[in-house]
């Protein structure tokens, strides 16, 4: 009697739904749908990478919104004079049409890997393996850019254009803002 009721009960264990796989409701999140956006934005972008002439030209008017992505504090203390900041985790529909409502405005973006010579304020966001003698690796770079350029894409902003050029923050073409930045006027 006692093992006809343990088994009685482990069949019964093992065929409810419950105890076999837990249902809950899946997160708002599709890989096969990003990688396919991923592939659409692919050669979208190739043909959007601008040189730093390019970029400065296109900023120069002043329907063209040049857009910082870093965090809150990293913009604050130094960014590309007259850009606006809105932090990749804050995109959303509705946060990106308070400053963006046009969705066919130019918009210029540029991250950390964009600049040499300035690892406080533009930290690159590369890796570099520590590889033993027999491991072969290499560098692997994590730029903001790429995500960037396809949230835009995925929000319906195409007209969206990517500095693809490694400057000098010493380069005098690039005016920066910000809390680090002081000012010096030259009379010459």
């Amino acid at each position: 009697m006692k093992t006809t009721l343990i088994l009685a009960l482990m069949t019964l264990m093992c065929t409810t739904s419950e105890y076999n796989s837990p249902e809950y409701t899946k997160a708002k999140v599709s890989y096969s749908d990003f990688e396919d956006l991923v592939k659409e934005v692919k050669t979208h972008r190739e043909k959007r990478l601008i040189n730093c002439n390019q970029f400065l030209e296109k900023s120069k008017d002043d329907t063209v919104i040049i857009l910082d992505t870093r965090s809150k504090n990293m913009y604050d203390k130094k960014h590309i004079k007259g850009a606006v900041h809105l932090n990749f985790s804050d995109f959303t529909q509705d946060n990106l049409a308070k400053i963006i409502p046009n969705k066919n405005t130019t918009i210029l973006i540029y991250c950390n890997n964009n600049f040499d010579g300035d690892e406080i304020n533009f930290a690159s966001k590369m890796i570099i393996p520590v590889a033993s003698q027999e491991e072969k690796t290499k560098a692997l770079t994590l730029a903001l850019n790429i995500p960037t350029y396809i949230n835009l894409y995925g929000y319906g902003y195409k007209n969206v254009y990517e500095l693809s050029e490694l400057i000098s923050v010493f380069d005098h073409r690039v005016t920066y803002e910000g809390s680090t930045i002081t000012q010096i006027t030259s009379n010459n």
